[in-house]
């Protein structure tokens, strides 16, 4: 990803905030021929030594999963972005996009077994905690016939480039100009940049 240092956002603790809460990513590999892509739900899992791993499944009738291997493969994570207007700086300018967007790159292995099941377990019971659905509430041979369909993965990540353009190359008036404009849509990608950038600046106008 190009990536000016205006730009790098550096805070680990920020950037798995950021990859917990956008946690459909796509995962992108090579299958020896071409560029393969599948978007699908994943969990971040922070390790003790501070590395990160990202456990996630797809249909195992999706060739995808077959291209993994030895390759470094990639997770496009994808947070709000919106236009920003020339007409909200003080200076003659052109139009741009902010947005905040994480690469991540790792190592995949498989997971069988209970490993597997243990990953699709608890993905059930995060999205179904208020509702008493689980997989152990099923009967077991549905269960196992399902598990059959499936391919799990773990990506033991290798780096990490996270991007946040929040209008850094403005000077305080632009700046909180934009805030404020952004804050009068009525879109919520509109609102979290404005919020990100408040954050980014300390002094700002509310």
């Amino acid at each position: 990803m190009y990536l000016p240092k205006l730009y790098r956002e550096e805070d680990h603790a920020r950037i798995v905030e950021f990859l917990k809460a956008n946690g459909f990513p796509a995962l992108v590999s090579h299958d020896g021929e071409k560029l393969v892509a599948t978007h699908l739900p994943v969990e971040i899992v922070e390790n003790a030594d501070g590395s990160l791993t990202v456990l996630g499944h797809m249909s195992r009738a999706n060739p995808q999963w077959k291209s993994f291997g030895e390759q470094e493969v990639l997770l496009i994570f994808q947070g709000a972005h919106t236009y920003i207007s020339p007409r909200w700086y003080n200076h003659v300018n052109v139009p741009t996009w902010n947005y905040m967007n994480v690469h991540v790159y790792g190592k995949v292995h498989m997971l069988e077994g209970e490993e597997l099941y243990a990953l699709l377990s608890d993905l059930v019971k995060k999205h179904e905690s208020a509702t008493g659905y689980s997989m152990e509430g099923l009967p077991a041979d549905f269960v196992e016939k399902e598990i059959k369909g499936v391919a799990g993965f773990a990506l033991n990540v290798t780096r990490i480039d996270a991007a946040y353009k929040l209008s850094q190359n403005r000077e305080d008036e632009s700046y909180t100009n934009i805030v404020r404009e952004l804050e009068k849509r009525s879109d919520d990608a509109s609102h979290e940049i404005a919020q990100e950038m408040k954050q980014k600046r300390t002094g700002m106008l509310s």
